[in-house]
């Protein structure tokens, strides 16, 4: 492929034969449907599987369907109960994945424009969060660095876009490499993204446009790995845009996994770094849908001495929270289960896993009677590593005029637009709660 416009022609159609020879395989026999926790809070709890399979088949095949199948699409939220489900060779997630991009087929110019307003809200985001929280020299640590080595290196470390706005988690990302000693690159950031923001409103050729550059650009560095810190650019590059762009383009020469579970790879080697001992009881806010990761962060965190475990035993749902957003009514009772159960068992740390359910629940912690933190941050406890959780404190306050007036060094170093600063905290610290305080 030699043009932009090729590449973006190959993903779209590509996509699209996914989705036909999807519809093909499926026998529409609604196991995966039966295995999705979505389906009873979307009021789809009596309806009849097959039924729905027959309207997401039809999706994929026309853009149409069923009420039934529409709304199943509708409200995925790539929980991956699903993958074991389908004993017919189908990706139950793709295919949802599909059905929604085959739903958005109106005004391409539109969805253009609702793509790229997503992507320059993201941009706005992660331009300046960091600056309300970082130094000039962490800041350049979490900025991508294009490799330029003689010899590949060990990975890539994908950060993604939105960890920027929760910077403290990519620093420590970077300190437990840099404790195994292991050379990376460090990609992320708007440059560097998956194409999601593009693909969601049904822009689907800028999305491949984004997806594909960055897939060359990790392509270029020979590493035979990259290490991936976000789930949703999990999904999009590993499931939907690296299998159309090898089926055209071959190999990559690369591997894909995330951060959690490349780390319980090198658990033992982390067991020798472990200096602290860690005396909490900590229980962990979950998610399903990258396969191996809830695992992979309970062994780490078994691992280290004097931590323990508390098993909460709540419903799993979703990649991180803001897959949930289809049913916030949903999502909010699942947050109020789990601080409920969370102070009943009495622990000290309630640990999550992913940035934005961290960004969501964080604040929390003013109202409850243990710490929210990311479980990176109990990690570099033990191995005596440690970033202060900036955004936490000033979202904690509840305020845009007192966020600013905290910030005013950080504004005032990195010059940044006040007018700019006070949206971007209004939309990302002072925002609706994902539920209400426990004494409001």
């Amino acid at each position: 492929m030699d043009g932009s416009m090729d590449e973006k022609a190959d993903f779209k159609g590509g996509l699209e034969a996914r989705a036909l020879a999807i519809a093909d395989a499926c026998t529409g026999c609604g196991k995966c449907f039966q295995a999705c926790p979505m389906a009873e809070p979307a009021g789809l709890g009596d309806a009849d599987p097959e039924r729905v399979l027959a309207g997401v088949v039809d999706i994929l095949r026309t853009g149409e369907g069923n009420a039934e199948g529409r709304k199943w699409a509708e409200v995925c939220s790539h929980s991956g109960f699903c993958l074991d489900a389908c004993d017919d060779g189908v990706d139950p997630r793709l295919m949802l994945i599909l059905a929604r991009m085959s739903m958005k087929r109106g005004d391409s110019d539109e969805m253009r424009r609702a793509g790229a307003a997503n992507f320059q809200e993201m941009v706005r985001a992660t331009r300046i969060l960091p600056r309300l929280q970082l130094n000039a020299s962490d800041l350049d640590r979490v900025s991508t660095k294009r490799w330029t080595g003689d010899t590949p290196p060990d990975l890539i470390f994908y950060t993604g876009c939105n960890v920027l706005r929760t910077p403290h988690i990519a620093l420590l990302c970077l300190d437990v490499l840099d404790a195994l000693e292991l050379s990376y690159a460090v990609y992320g950031g708007p440059a560097n993204c998956c194409g999601i923001l593009q693909l969601r409103p049904g822009d689907t050729e800028n999305a491949g446009k984004q997806a594909y550059a960055t897939i060359k650009r990790f392509a270029e560095t020979g590493a035979s790995e990259v290490v991936s810190w976000c789930p949703t650019c999990m999904v999009q590059m590993g499931e939907t845009a690296l299998p159309v762009y090898e089926d055209a383009e071959g190999s990559t020469g690369f591997d894909m996994s995330m951060m959690a579970v490349f780390l319980n790879r090198h658990l033992d080697r982390l067991k020798e770094l472990f200096r602290n001992r860690v005396e909490k009881r900590v229980a962990l806010h979950e998610h399903p849908g990258s396969p191996g990761v809830t695992e992979a962060v309970r062994a780490i965190l078994e691992a280290i001495p004097g931590l323990e475990f508390v098993d909460l035993e709540q419903p799993r749902a979703g990649y991180m929270c803001n897959s949930l957003s289809a049913l916030p009514d949903f999502r909010r009772d699942l947050h109020a289960a789990q601080l409920e159960a969370a102070e009943a068992a009495g622990i000290d740390t309630l640990a999550g896993i992913y940035h934005a359910c961290h960004r969501d629940i964080c604040s929390h912690e003013s109202d409850w009677p243990f710490e929210v933190v990311n479980f990176l941050e109990l990690l570099g406890e033990a191995m005596g590593c440690e970033h202060p959780d900036v955004f936490k404190r000033l979202k904690k306050l509840q305020d845009i005029d007192e966020i600013v007036s905290q910030s005013q060094e950080m504004i005032e170093h990195y010059d940044l637009n006040i007018n700019e600063v006070r949206d971007v905290i209004a939309k990302n610290m002072v925002g609706e709660q994902s539920l209400p305080l426990k004494n409001s």
